[in-house]
């Protein structure tokens, strides 16, 4: 039985297997960027609640923080794999 996922909203993203590799790798630059910008922003920091996840919370945040940047670029993110794409395509067929 194949599991079937519903769309989160807005137009769906191309599959992964039909992208060029060029364009693969600037959508994880681009999820990379996202995910530091993320952390800079406070994403997963400490509440300092008291009801914290402790170390265990410190440790893995950074997963949730690449995640979320992963899914924001599955779903157009900022613009910047296009851009990047588009640089990287033209070196590839300059040299």
């Amino acid at each position: 039985m194949t599991p079937t996922f519903l769309p989160l909203s807005g137009p769906p993203a191309p599959l992964i297997a039909r992208e060029s590799p060029l364009l693969a790798k600037a959508r994880e630059l681009e999820a990379a960027f996202l995910a530091e910008m993320l952390g800079h922003a406070g994403l997963g920091a400490e509440s300092g609640t008291g009801f914290g996840g402790g170390i265990g919370e410190q440790q893995f945040s950074s997963f949730l923080r690449e995640e979320q940047a992963r899914l924001m670029v599955a779903r157009g993110g900022i613009g910047l794999a296009e851009r990047l794409f588009q640089a990287m395509q033209g070196a590839d067929h300059a040299g």
